[in-house]
């Protein structure tokens, strides 16, 4: 494990651009990390998307696999100093840094990633189409999970009793974030639930319905911060965020979807090289290393599914 990940549950301090920032704010600053030849990180450094020599913008939802998965990757590839890594919502990543100029902190970020990964193909072939990136990976697979508190105290059994009057709910948003936008909505339709738990509201950060069901901004930061707190009792989470969140020590515990509810055949994750990356050698001894048995291993190791070796083999982005 690395150093940062068996500490994720204390109240650290990191120096980034000679500002110190806390790690107890529900992780957010995680969200933007250089990792640098020797093992340190570096956190909040956004002008490092320009300068690094390996940049990648990737799903969110796995941001506790980074330390461990870039050591070992830089391990093998010592001539990669400096790797620039953002894990957020491939959707906020995709219209708000990508299509369009973004910032950060009043900081402008590259346009241009070596890599891009999501949970959604849809947003890769968005990329094709523009002729911004024309190969894929699947690389892994996750599934949903409720969290709720340590001991399960509303005795919550699954899915269905998203339908109770009695709960008090913290979802991720409908606007940006996939988990929800292309899974845990799809689940609650399919079992007629949508409208009851949501109200067809469109937010976040936001009472979808006052004091019954909130809106995150950045579900795997929020939920189990909600939780803890006594703010909800229950939200829709992938699987490896419940197994980080014990990990780590916090007060929640799982509570297993059945499937097909919870979209194990569908959720996967593809990442591909855009074509305008400055690193593009880099982002091919990358997506080469994903299809390696120890990169597979620690994704595993984390909850994650592990992809085929098919699914690792790289192919063109169709998209007609």
């Amino acid at each position: 494990m690395g150093i940062i990940h068996s500490l994720a549950a204390a109240s650290l301090f990191a120096i980034s651009a000679g500002v110190a920032v806390a790690q107890d704010d529900a992780g957010l600053n995680k969200d933007y990390r250089t990792f640098l030849a020797g093992g340190e990180t570096v956190y909040g450094q956004i002008g490092d998307s320009y300068t690094a020599d390996l940049v990648m913008y990737l799903a969110g939802n796995q941001f506790m696999v980074m330390e461990d998965l870039i050591e070992n990757f830089q391990a093998a590839n010592p001539d990669i100093t400096a790797i620039y890594v953002e894990t957020i919502p491939p959707g906020q990543i995709l219209n708000g840094q990508i299509l369009k100029q973004g910032q950060i902190n009043g900081q402008d970020t590259a346009m241009n990633p070596d890599l891009y990964a999501s949970v959604n193909l849809g947003h890769l072939k968005k990329l094709a189409s523009l002729e911004k990136m024309s190969d894929y990976i699947i690389y892994t697979h996750n599934k949903l999970e409720l969290m709720v508190a340590a001991g399960n105290p509303k005795g919550i059994k699954g899915a269905e009793d998203l339908a109770r009057d009695d709960l008090v709910q913290s979802h991720p948003n409908p606007l940006t974030e996939g988990i929800f936008k292309f899974y845990g909505s799809e689940m609650l339709k399919d079992m007629g639930l949508y409208e009851k738990v949501t109200a067809n509201a469109e937010c976040k950060s936001c009472w979808a319905i006052e004091g019954k069901t909130w809106f995150t901004s950045r579900h795997h930061r929020e939920t189990p911060e909600r939780i803890e707190n006594g703010e909800a009792d229950v939200g829709i989470v992938w699987t490896t965020e419940v197994i980080e969140a014990k990990a780590e020590g916090r007060a929640i515990e799982g509570v297993p979807i059945a499937a097909p509810l919870n979209k194990q055949d569908k959720v996967s994750y593809a990442i591909g090289a855009l074509s305008e990356a400055r690193n593009p050698d880099n982002a091919e001894r990358f997506l080469s290393y994903l299809a390696t048995e120890p990169a597979q291993t620690i994704y595993a190791s984390y909850g994650f599914v592990t992809a085929t070796p098919e699914e690792l083999k790289l192919k063109p982005l169709i998209t007609q």
